[in-house]
């Protein structure tokens, strides 16, 4: 600042020629001259601040008047909304002191005394579908009944939805609550698929996954429970195919992998075209690799009959098939959500209406009123209390699984700080495990086994150790192997390549049958990308292990062509040919000579079985 002003005042240049003394004086008088500066500076800059507020102060003063009349006009007509719209207030009132202000009311036709029982009724089935669980849902379903279901079947739905939408896992336990409800009350499953549906065009045009999804799975569970016919399943999935993205394939498979089992039985043809359309986007290959494998993985649990995803749980299944009524919905259809019902409005026969669903809620609990119901709880003692305490304790189930993770715990140290497999193997042996657990050491020996950068054979000869000791570890490991197949998509390349040289090394010194191959089916439609690699690695290992001749012997024994027959099939030249090209192309030819000879004489073959049914005819 200082170097700035010098050409401002060239009186005040320093002269060089004098001493210091000088110089300090030349840089006390430019400091002050600059503080001058800075003063007037401010002065200019205060006076434009007084002259802006004082137009600010004179628009306020004139504007005030207009703000607090528009005020209060925005605050009455959010009141008259509020009382239009039928929109409870939100202060918050005491359960005791709403009950004593119902109880003060005469009149019970009164507005007030609707509005009133309006919110304790929304207030009930909120509370009743928020804890649902499948535990529970016998116990919440008299008391859903309980409530007036014709005049709040609005809020129940509402409800429902909503709970759904904030926990997809229970899906499966509130369509059960639905399916029972409709039953007795066939206008409320009739307004939920309605409001469903058309959420679900909603959430389809704007492209909403997270909640289509959610909303697909809901409708899967109504038609597993036949709330709504299983049509509308494929129809839905024809909509989702007609024109694929990578979403819209993932919606499907979502929606078949939860009611597929149940269109498996009663539209097996559907369904067939359905996994067609999936089998075509496929090859197509225009889709993202993670819904390639999300299809692949829905070929292998249709293959699986939908193992671990069951139409209805055994706990939920609570609707006979004669009691059963079902709705038959299009998409194409024009949907009346009837909003309406959700919001408040005064009744004209409120008190007609009322004294009628208390005569059908007798009809549907029971002629047994809350009054004796109370005088007969009264009546037990305190030492039948007592009794009854003792033996809910004595039911208590740990669902933790707190003993269950601590063996698994110990079985894994064990295994990671053995010296050798013959210490682990000792030092397994002496867990103690309760009837059922055997299967864990074979699940934590596979675990162990697949997380090793590269195969180790220590976990082959523990498991080998294990399968000949006793016959219980040998079938585990058995039912390992099938599983491990059937899921053998969702393992990472160097877990399918551990897994395949731990089952080889098994095969290969008979610690485990060889009757499991049976399980593989080696045709080009039964088998994926992952199953392919793990088949390769399993039998090149075996012809490691064993030695192609030896292994051509173990294959052509007599007393096992009925478990090769899959993987080396004979029912159609295609899939010969395939079996044949596949052992070929992974340096295994020799184990096909047979497999070769066969499809040579097989025209031969048609043709002399074709000669004998017309010799057969002509007789």
């Amino acid at each position: 600042y200082v170097c700035s002003k010098q050409n401002t005042y060239p009186h005040l240049q320093p002269d060089l020629r004098y001493p210091a003394l000088l110089r300090e004086e030349y840089a006390a008088e430019m400091r002050s001259s600059a503080a001058v500066c800075r003063r007037r500076l401010e002065k200019k800059r205060a006076k434009s601040r007084r002259e802006k507020m004082g137009r600010w102060r004179h628009h306020e003063d004139g504007d005030e008047d207009n703000r607090r009349s528009e005020k209060d006009e925005i605050e009455n007509k959010k009141g008259e909304e509020s009382e239009n719209n039928g929109r409870s207030g939100g202060v918050y009132i005491l359960p005791f002191m709403l009950a004593r202000r119902m109880r003060d009311i005469q009149d019970k036709s009164s507005l007030d005394y609707q509005r009133m029982t309006w919110d304790a009724l929304k207030k009930s089935i909120n509370g009743l579908v928020n804890k649902l669980n499948a535990t529970n849902i016998k116990n919440i379903i008299p008391e859903l009944f309980a409530e007036n279901l014709i005049r709040g079947r609005g809020l129940f739905c509402q409800s429902c939805m909503k709970s759904q939408l904030a926990s997809p896992g229970f899906t499966d336990v509130i369509a059960a609550l639905v399916a029972v409800l409709n039953t007795k009350f066939p206008e409320v499953g009739d307004l939920l698929l309605r409001r469903i549906i058309e959420q679900l065009q909603k959430s389809y045009k704007r492209n909403d996954k997270l909640r289509l999804l959610a909303l697909v799975k809901f409708i899967a569970h109504l038609v597993n429970q036949q709330v709504v016919h299983e049509l509308i399943a494929l129809e839905l999935l024809t909509l989702l195919l007609e024109k694929p993205t990578d979403d819209s394939v993932e919606v499907a498979v979502g929606f078949v992998t939860e009611c597929g089992s149940l269109l498996q039985d009663l539209s097996p043809r559907g369904l067939h075209g359905i996994f067609e359309r999936f089998r075509g986007i496929l090859h197509e290959g225009e889709i993202d690799k993670r819904v390639q494998f999300l299809i692949e993985g829905l070929f292998a649990l249709r293959k699986a009959k939908f193992q671990g995803y069951p139409a209805v749980r055994p706990e939920l299944d609570l609707v006979e098939q004669e009691d059963q009524l079902t709705h038959e919905v299009s998409l194409l259809d024009e949907i009346d959500s009837e909003t309406s019902l959700n919001l408040f409005k005064p009744d004209p026969h409120f008190l007609e209406n009322e004294k009628w669903y208390e005569e059908l809620k007798k009809q549907i609990l029971g002629e047994e009123s809350e009054d004796n119901a109370d005088s007969d709880n009264d009546a037990y003692s305190v030492d039948e209390e007592s009794e009854e305490e003792d033996e809910e304790q004595m039911k208590i189930k740990d669902e933790t699984e707190t003993n269950l993770i601590n063996l698994r715990r110990t079985i894994y140290l064990t295994i990671m700080s053995s010296v050798d497999f013959e210490e682990a193997g000792h030092e397994l042996l002496k867990i103690k495990l309760e009837p059922g657990q055997e299967m864990e050491l074979c699940i934590m020996l596979l675990e162990c086994c697949s997380q090793e950068r590269t195969y180790l054979r220590y976990y082959g000869l523990l498991g080998q150790r294990f399968c000949m000791i006793n016959k219980v570890h040998q079938e585990n490991f058995e039912k390992s192997f099938v599983e491990q197949y059937s899921m053998i998509h969702r393992l990472e390349t160097n877990k399918l390549r551990n897994v395949a040289k731990f089952f080889a090394h098994l095969l290969g010194t008979d610690a485990l049958p060889w009757h499991v191959l049976a399980y593989i089916r080696l045709t080009e439609e039964d088998t994926t990308s992952s199953s392919r690699i793990f088949i390769k690695i399993l039998f090149q290992e075996l012809s490691e292990h064993l030695g192609i001749r030896l292994l051509n012997e173990r294959l052509n024994e007599p007393a096992m062509q009925d478990s090769f027959e899959s993987i080396f099939p004979k029912d159609t030249p295609k899939n010969t040919r395939f079996a044949i090209n596949f052992f070929t192309s992974i340096g295994l030819g020799g184990v096909t000579e047979n497999m070769r000879e066969y499809l040579k004489n097989m025209p031969r073959l048609i043709m002399q079985q074709n000669r004998d049914v017309q010799e057969q005819d002509s007789d």
